[in-house]
């Protein structure tokens, strides 16, 4: 994961949408099985933001931005089935969104905009990394044991992530979705 770099008090944070119990710390398991190293360092999730350094004194202004954005945006939900993966491109095994996905892309750009515009190094595709950066073999294992994987839940709000010093990701803050749903 390239990850920007930090400078004085800055804080990196990230948005995404975590992925609830019982199927966030199953697929974590499954990530940590596959001898992903940073399996118990981030939490399943579908990335809204990836990785974003802030300046401290910007956190109330990323706040009202997100806490307008969920203002916008209904809940809905994510039928996360099978698996997919990036290669060649990136080492990366994931699963699938297969239901949201129209969602999770108007959150997506809603999120990245204002105080968080930033470009894209890839074009945004929603979906929960399984295995990352590990032999080719375990890749091929995690596509596998999880081609059978399911799972729906309702996402009802967003959740900002900081990464702390010790290298793990944690959620700090969530910001409901309380649009009224389109019929």
């Amino acid at each position: 994961m390239r990850l920007p770099e930090r400078v004085g008090d800055q804080v990196r944070i990230g948005v995404a949408l975590q992925v609830p119990e019982p199927y966030g710390p199953l697929l974590q398991r499954a990530r940590a099985g596959f001898g992903d190293p940073l399996a118990h360092d981030i939490p399943p999730h579908v990335t809204l933001l990836g990785p974003t350094v802030v300046e401290p004194d910007q956190l109330e202004v990323v706040g009202d931005h997100l806490t307008a954005v969920g203002k916008e945006h209904a809940p809905f939900t994510v039928l996360l089935r099978g698996t997919g993966t990036f290669r060649p491109v990136s080492a990366v095994v994931f699963v699938q969104v297969v239901k949201g996905i129209a969602e999770c892309e108007q959150l997506e750009r809603a999120v990245r905009s204002g105080p968080l515009e930033q470009e894209l190094r890839f074009n945004y595709h929603p979906h929960v990394t399984v295995a990352h950066d590990v032999p080719e073999d375990a890749l091929d294992r995690a596509f596998d044991e999880l081609a059978g994987f399911e799972a729906e839940f309702e996402v009802d709000s967003l959740q900002v992530f900081e990464h702390g010093d010790d290298g793990v990701w944690r959620a700090v803050r969530d910001f409901p979705l309380t649009a009224t749903p389109h019929l």
